[in-house]
């Protein structure tokens, strides 16, 4: 009779548990949690760290005079393109850790607590766009060092870090999906790279299109990271928005409405 009587506050208790309020409150607890492990082992900020101060300067030191004639005219095509490379890149750290955390089973110690089941993945998410504030501002920090001084001004500078850590936010719901349901964490990275380096390499990030082959022009100038390229460069170069930044942000919205779901249900299936 005892146990009858306490069965049902118990289901009670979980059933609150599953408010949108508390979903909230558990995956900004889960965040934490995330900010904390880096805090424990900063060499996890390596990438976002030391990637786009390396890249920024290797990159227009050896290209600049060849491609721009020198460093202060290639400044503002390298940054956007550094910036959107780098940040985008970070988002496979989301499907690398969320594989390794399962791979742990610290997503069955989650199991066993009263808290959301979303709570952690969607925490994972949501303590990454902390490290990819870290690489925009970064990036553009190294760029002014460097001399690049944005004609947008520093609010549309602002608009464009922000633009590019929504899309990479987007993007790493992709990677958590990889995360979910590959076998291994090396295995995601070797996947996400796969998607990734041409994506990256084969747009105008660090070439103008103009010179590349015409038949591989095409690709470029389809390919969405060319897009995100382009609209940063408008906003932080001139303070215009043009169809790039409506492409962008479009595709941001695609990719959420498509992977959020399956990756939430790949989730549910394996925790």
């Amino acid at each position: 009779m005892r146990s009858a009587t306490i069965q049902p506050a118990a289901e009670r208790k979980l059933k609150n548990y599953t408010s949108f309020t508390q979903t909230l409150r558990h995956s900004l607890t889960m965040a934490y949690r995330g900010l904390l492990k880096i805090r424990r082992t900063p060499e996890q900020l390596f990438d976002v760290t030391l990637q786009p101060i390396l890249f920024t300067l290797m990159f227009t030191y050896i290209f600049g005079g060849a491609i721009s004639g020198n460093v202060a005219n290639y400044l503002p095509v390298i940054i956007p393109g550094i910036l959107v490379q780098t940040v985008i890149t970070t988002s496979i750290v989301t499907g690398v850790q969320l594989r390794e955390d399962m791979d742990k089973g610290v997503f069955d110690r989650f199991k066993s607590l009263p808290i959301a089941r979303i709570a952690p993945l969607a925490g994972a998410l949501l303590a990454d766009t902390i490290r990819y504030t870290i690489a925009t501002v970064l990036t553009f920090v190294m760029g002014y060092i460097m001399g690049y001084r944005p004609a947008g001004g520093i609010e549309h500078v602002i608009l464009a870090g922000i633009i590019v850590i929504g899309c990479s936010w987007a993007i790493s719901w992709i990677f958590a999906f990889f995360g979910v349901i590959a076998r291994t964490a090396s295995s995601v990275q070797g996947i996400s790279m796969i998607v990734l380096f041409p994506l990256t390499f084969l747009s105008n990030a660090f070439v103008p299109v103009e010179t590349m082959p015409n038949w591989l022009q095409w690709f470029v100038k389809l390919n969405p990271i060319s897009h995100l390229v382009t609209a940063v460069r408008d906003l932080a170069n001139s303070g215009t928005a043009g169809w790039d930044l409506a492409i962008s942000l479009i595709g941001a919205a695609v990719i959420v409405l498509i992977f959020a779901p399956i990756t939430v249900r790949a989730y549910m299936r394996r925790t």
